[in-house]
């Protein structure tokens, strides 16, 4: 009551007492420094990796949460012995430092607290009377607003100690190499002092004064208790910091794609681990000098716990120079494919009940379309288990295998997969993406190989079911925790049985024993692996997994100079399973039996048994019982020799014997009997019958409606063009015409050069019994 009795006998100074209130209230602006921050990543375990200077070329690290206690004590003992006790200022400091000014006619002693301090260092105005007022009020807002212990950090964070360097955590690393946490009582001391005199600390002057101002810090620590004899008598003997250090940049490259992704200033806890990131960089490093020998400058190595889909190691480029791009983040550039998105076709047509593990693929001189893929080494094989041809990464097989399931199908599948630089659409691309035509990055197809791991893990573990969102981001952030969506009986992209067959290919290891790059395979090392080649010699790739990590590697110039020498399998590889052996080793994937069934199939042609083929039994995925029946066995009719092929009208009924018979294709048995010793062509027809018309030739070269370029010699001269075909009996003989008009005879080997001119032609062959293909070409000179 008498406080409203004196507010409306006095309103004027009520008013002012309201307004001086509200003013003392809103003193204090909201964010007390302005400055920008230099940008920090640490590791999960808190370790320092990379820094990025602040935008104003000034070393200040965002502030920490606490600050060490040996610089609590030692920052109070010097600069605020009752820091704890006062409220923003301490008048007894104040007066005795006026009067000590006094008597010696200068400032020798400053009367202001750490709190005081930090309102200094934010509003960073000239030393008056005024100024040193408002510090005052301004300090006891501060200790209104914070805690003792955050107004010692802001303090921590922004005093000067040097050049540009601000702060305790920066000055630590810059002075001493370690944390501030790591530094002994004598480091501590002197980076306690310095922020009053920061000129002291460069190397090789003013040393005498620095230690003599530390070891007076040192011993009011020692007479006041907080530090014992020994450590005083040790700390004195100290040196003083003299040569500046280098900040640690173990992960520039991931600094950069967080700075991109985040901002500038912030500090970053990431969920790489230090001591592999250093292991990783070391293998980076040693192959970068092997490589830069033949002119390969670039590398880049990710590698991803699935389980959590936690970046643990990021290498994003060699230790090269600014002149081969050190500073291209390799991870996320886009970069011609290779043969990298061949597992994932294969996956995709057994999962959809296409495709078996071991079905022949045609493995044949082909043109689809104008488009003619070759296979690495140049051979063919005629027929090869699907499997066999993804664990050898043949071309051919891959185009013939991506037409069967549509190109427009699988590119809507890479785009489920998240591979966001595939995006030109499927028309742009064609046949060629399965083969390097499409560009993707190592941040995403590791991301996609560890969906697929951990769907398969997944689903194993827990009662087969699946998570909505398998195919999550990757992330760096040790804050965050990936969201995986809820559980299902549904199979989000793919089933777990196609994905366990197909890594059960990709551990396969069918590479041609003359490589010598397989010195570096360790069969004990289980993990579903793959190389990658693109076109020149551009881009090696190796992608592996085993049931915890997904670790990509990349090998080649950033500028996207080619280098002969340069192969998935023989630059990459070595570089994945030197990285594998730094991992835990992990037991092989657990079958997904709730996702397979046994199922018989042709032993020969991988397909499913029908009645003439001898059948073993396989794991399929569900969808697989409904694959055709195979193609390749037939029951063939024989007469007692064995030797000839009979029917009805050339034998009685009673005397033929009926034996089944794998048959290929006519080009495909051509390439395939000669990799197949134990292959058997058909018995020729006996002269006597009348066998129905079967295929028994076909043309290697050319393809129907092709277009055919004609060469030119050295001396300028056009090249015939040569014609092959193939024909199911050893010793026939073929007889060839063009546009009606005789060429000649071929035996054995049916090869035909023709001279030609541009134009329509129709190519015409015949056997000795009649039979008859013809293509049409059009030649055309260049």
């Amino acid at each position: 009551m008498k406080l409203i009795r004196w507010i409306k006998k006095n309103r004027m100074k009520s008013a002012i007492a309201v307004v001086l209130l509200i003013w003392y209230y809103f003193c204090l602006p909201k964010e007390l420094f302005k400055e920008p921050y230099a940008t920090v990543i640490e590791s999960k375990e808190g370790e320092l990796l990379s820094a990025r200077i602040a935008a104003d070329g000034q070393w200040r690290f965002p502030a920490q949460d606490n600050v060490p206690y040996k610089f609590k004590q030692c920052i109070t003992h010097f600069e605020d012995e009752y820091f704890y006790k006062h409220p923003g200022f301490n008048p007894v400091s104040i007066v005795k430092a006026i009067q000590d000014n006094y008597k010696a006619g200068k400032v020798v002693r400053g009367g202001s607290t750490l709190t005081q301090q930090v309102i200094r260092l934010s509003r960073n105005k000239n030393r008056t009377y005024w100024e040193k007022l408002v510090e005052l009020v301004l300090a006891t807002r501060l200790e209104l607003r914070y805690s003792k212990d955050e107004i010692l950090n802001l303090y921590a964070a922004h005093a000067p100690y040097g050049g540009n360097v601000v702060g305790l955590e920066m000055a630590s690393w810059r002075y001493f190499g370690v944390q501030p946490h790591q530094l002994s009582w004598a480091e501590t001391a002197t980076l306690a002092v310095l922020p009053n005199a920061p000129g002291l600390i460069y190397p090789g002057r003013n040393q005498d004064e620095l230690v003599a101002k530390r070891n007076g810090l040192l011993k009011k620590l020692f007479e006041e208790g907080v530090i014992d004899a020994t450590t005083y008598e040790l700390s004195i003997q100290e040196e003083p910091p003299q040569k500046p250090f280098d900040l640690p940049q173990t992960a520039p490259h991931l600094l950069q794609n967080i700075t991109i992704k985040r901002g500038e200033g912030h500090r970053v806890k990431t969920t790489v681990n230090a001591a592999l990131q250093r292991q990783v960089n070391q293998i980076a490093k040693r192959y970068y000098n092997e490589y830069r020998q033949t002119e390969i400058h670039n590398l880049a190595i990710l590698v991803v716990d699935v389980k959590t889909r936690n970046i643990v190691a990021y290498t994003g480029n060699a230790p090269t120079d600014r002149v081969h791009q050190k500073d291209v983040d390799i991870i996320t550039a886009p970069r011609s494919t290779g043969s990298v998105l061949k597992p994932l076709l294969f996956a995709s047509m057994l999962d959809a009940g296409e495709l078996l593990p071991n079905t022949l693929i045609a493995d044949i001189p082909a043109q689809i379309a104008g488009y003619s893929p070759k296979n690495y080494d140049m051979t063919y094989d005629g027929a090869v288990p699907a499997q066999k041809a993804l664990s050898r990464s043949l071309n051919i097989p891959a185009v013939l295998m991506l037409k069967e399931y549509g190109i427009e199908r699988f590119y809507d599948r890479l785009q489920d997969f998240k591979l966001n630089d595939v995006n030109k659409g499927a028309n742009h691309y064609g046949l060629s993406l399965i083969l390097g035509g499409a560009e993707s990055n190592l941040w995403d197809l590791c991301q996609t190989y560890a969906g697929m791991t951990s769907t398969l893990n997944y689903f194993t573990k827990n009662d087969a079911k699946y998570r909505t969102n398998e195919f999550a981001e990757l992330n760096w952030d040790s804050t965050r925790k990936r969201n995986f969506g809820e559980e299902t009986y549904n199979k989000p992209e793919l089933g777990a049985g196609a994905i366990w067959l197909t890594y059960n290919a990709m551990k396969e290891v069918n590479r041609p024993e003359e490589d010598g790059a397989w010195r570096f395979y360790d069969s004990s090392l289980e993990i579903a692996w793959k190389t990658g080649t693109s076109f020149g010699g551009r881009d090696a790739w190796a992608i592996g997994t085993s049931p915890r990590y997904v670790v990509g590697v990349w090998v080649g110039n950033a500028s996207g100079e080619g280098r002969p020498s340069l192969t998935g399998v023989g630059s990459a590889a070595p570089v994945l399973f030197d990285v594998f052996h730094l991992l835990p080793h992990q037991p092989w994937f657990k079958p997904p039996l709730n996702d397979l069934e046994e199922v018989a199939v042709c032993s020969k042609s991988g397909h499913l048994a029908g009645e003439n083929c001898t059948a073993v039994m396989q794991w399929v995925p569900p969808a697989g019982k409904k694959t055709t029946v195979c193609p390749y066995h037939m029951l063939v009719h024989l007469d007692a020799s064995l030797q000839y092929r009979v029917n009805s009208n050339c034998e009685p009924v009673a005397a033929i014997v009926n034996k089944p018979w794998f048959v290929l294709p006519p080009v495909m048995e051509w390439y395939y009997k000669k990799l197949h010793t134990d292959y058997m062509p058909l018995p020729p027809v006996r002269e006597d019958c009348n066998e129905g018309s079967d295929t028994v030739m076909d043309f290697i070269y050319p393809r129907n409606n092709s277009k055919i370029y004609l060469t030119k010699d050295f001396n300028g001269e056009l090249q015939p063009v040569i014609f092959k075909a193939a024909h199911t009996h050893t010793n026939a003989k073929l007889f060839w015409y063009i546009n009606n008009e005789y060429l000649g005879m071929t035996q054995t080997f049916h090869e035909m050069p023709v001279e030609v001119k541009t134009g329509q032609y129709y190519i015409t062959i015949t056997d000795e019994s009649g039979n008859e293909i013809t293509r049409s070409v059009e030649i055309i000179s260049k």
